[in-house]
């Protein structure tokens, strides 16, 4: 994969180019600004980005917002945030357009390298890759509050685990429990969130969270 890095502090730069190439991808270059990340997405269009979202020249939402003007440009062009902060008004704003290849993870919940390259490559064949603590942070006390209190708890850990970019499989085997089981929870969440049912896994997670959105 060709990949671009967009990360101001220097050392976490550097680690996070050799970790890449470790895994046998390609860095097509990197950026330490949100102007330049905006410019390099445009201009090299990469496989996939991996974006800080606190970047200079004002240490606020420039990597954030660098990603979504790009996105605008390049509809589906994949980008991973990798931040510190959840960033809730723009985060919404980049899972909702529905076009796939999104990631969000907090540094601090990454603790292995084949999680974080995992994530990486899910994003770059146009899936998603959520970390659960951004997820609770836009789920929580959204306008759908009433309708996700419809929920049952077993439901919501489906919804939670789809949330994050798990397929039905996948969900079945964290939660013990059958496939055709977690089928039948997708549907009646989806009923209960006014939401089609939907067996892809990006697409349901990205019809979800941009009905929260709405």
């Amino acid at each position: 994969m060709r990949i671009l890095v967009a990360e101001d502090l220097y050392l976490l730069r550097d680690g996070l180019v050799r970790l890449v190439e470790a895994y046998g991808h390609q860095v097509v270059a990197t950026a330490a600004t949100g102007p330049e990340t905006l410019e390099a997405l445009l201009t090299l269009r990469p496989d996939v980005a991996v974006i800080d979202v606190r970047m200079p020249p004002t240490q606020s939402d420039e990597g954030l917002r660098a990603a979504l003007a790009a996105r605008r440009e390049i509809p589906g062009l994949p980008v991973l945030i990798l931040s510190q902060h959840v960033e809730q008004l723009y985060a919404r704003e980049l899972l909702a357009d529905g076009t796939g290849g999104i990631g969000y993870l907090l540094k601090e919940s990454v603790f292995e390298a084949d999680q974080f390259i995992d994530a990486l490559e899910r994003v770059a064949t146009g899936g998603t890759a959520m970390d659960p603590a951004v997820i609770a942070k836009l789920l929580a006390g959204g306008p759908s509050t009433r309708r996700l209190g419809a929920l049952t708890e077993r439901e919501r850990d489906v919804l939670g685990l789809m949330a994050e970019g798990l397929s039905n499989q996948a969900i079945g085997q964290l939660l013990f429990l059958s496939e055709g089981a977690i089928s039948k929870h997708t549907t009646a969440l989806f009923a209960k969130l006014g939401l089609a049912e939907d067996n892809s896994s990006n697409r349901r997670v990205l019809a979800v969270l941009a009905y929260l959105n709405d």
